[in-house]
């Protein structure tokens, strides 16, 4: 592989793995236009604005409070149909497609619509069945889901989720997720639905450390005893807690632009405690979190990662693997996945 700088290019065309990308969040505000317009031309006293003026793109800044609110504001608003529901997904996948994506393990909430009688278990079925299409489609990437417990459910409905995902183990749901404002709820309420779901064989990813006040000693310990096999943005500890993720060497779900926009690290890029987790042998997905919030693809993440962080192809393709290597889509996609990074090794030393 040859020692030139990293490009924009070769970290789009490199085969990456997404596992920390939320559904909803990563819907493109181009796409949210186009179904409000359509909302618009149907209702044209439509009560809500043009996402591409509430949100406009490149001028938001979001900090962990004001983030959630967009969710209930704009996107669940927008999103009330099973059409926009499967459109706006189907944009999400092609998106991650179009940017080299070669495997998504996508995470939602389950969440109803009552003013279109959907249920949660018909929104998981929507959401399942659009990416059952566009696996049929093409075979240049393979998506996923997990299911997410928000931090303020109730324990009944984090059961449900567990239902919901043992339902569906069948048809791409491949783990359940902790997620939700870190400022709210008990999160030791749901220890016997991660046990429940760890019993029947669905993995666990959790929310970890995100913010100063969720990473108490006592809460994140918790977490651990759920045993996870991976954990997103991994940002406040203390000492003794990231020792015992080394020593479980717990796959990491780094996010570098979304952590450093929405001010939940200090510093730039160049200060992401990825640089950190990377001396360590805890294997490292880089991730896009929110990409239609934002902004930043896949390809542009492992581009930050270089500049920031000296790496070169090299680096760059052992992080690929490195991410391969804590999927949860099982043993035949992880050999799908090192044949396509093989096979993207091989092509560079040919040029």
């Amino acid at each position: 592989m040859t020692a030139e700088p990293v490009s924009a290019s070769f970290c789009r065309a490199l085969p990456k793995v997404e596992l920390h990308a939320h559904l909803s969040g990563s819907i493109s505000r181009e796409t949210l236009h186009q179904i409000w317009r359509q909302k618009k031309n149907e209702e044209p006293n439509l009560p809500l604005e043009d996402p591409l003026i509430g949100m406009p793109p490149g001028k938001m800044q979001v900090d962990i409070v004001s983030f959630f609110p967009l969710f209930d504001k704009y996107i669940y608003s927008l999103l009330n149909t099973a059409s926009s529901i499967r459109s706006s997904t189907l944009s999400v996948l092609q998106d991650f497609a179009d940017d080299g994506v070669a495997c998504a393990e996508i995470r939602t909430t389950p969440r109803a619509v009552p003013s279109s009688n959907i249920t949660k278990d018909d929104y998981v079925s929507i959401v399942l069945d659009t990416f059952a299409a566009f696996n049929a489609e093409q075979d240049k990437m393979h998506a996923r889901l997990i299911l997410s417990i928000d931090r303020r459910n109730t324990l009944q409905e984090a059961e449900h989720v567990v239902d919901l995902a043992l339902k569906y183990a069948d048809k791409g749901v491949v783990g359940v997720d902790l997620c939700g404002n870190p400022l709210r709820g008990d999160v030791s309420l749901f220890a016997p639905a991660f046990s429940r779901a760890r019993r029947n064989g669905l993995a666990i990813t959790l929310h970890f450390g995100e913010v100063a006040e969720s990473g108490r000693t006592a809460e994140l310990e918790c977490l651990l005893s759920y045993q996870p096999a991976r954990i997103g943005h991994v940002i406040h500890m203390a000492e003794d807690v990231k020792k015992e993720i080394q020593r479980r060497r717990l796959g990491l779900e780094l996010c570098l632009s979304c952590n450093v926009l929405a001010k939940m690290t200090a510093g730039g890029i160049g200060e992401h405690h990825f640089g950190e987790w990377r001396r360590t042998e805890c294997p490292i997905a880089l991730s896009t979190d929110d990409v239609g919030i934002f902004e930043s693809s896949l390809s542009n993440e492992y581009y930050l990662a270089a500049k920031h962080f000296d790496l070169s192809k090299s680096d760059l393709v052992q992080l690929c693997k490195s991410a391969a290597s804590t999927i949860f889509g099982g043993e035949e996609e992880g050999t799908r996945l090192a044949k396509l990074l093989d096979a993207f090794v091989a092509s560079l030393s040919a040029q």
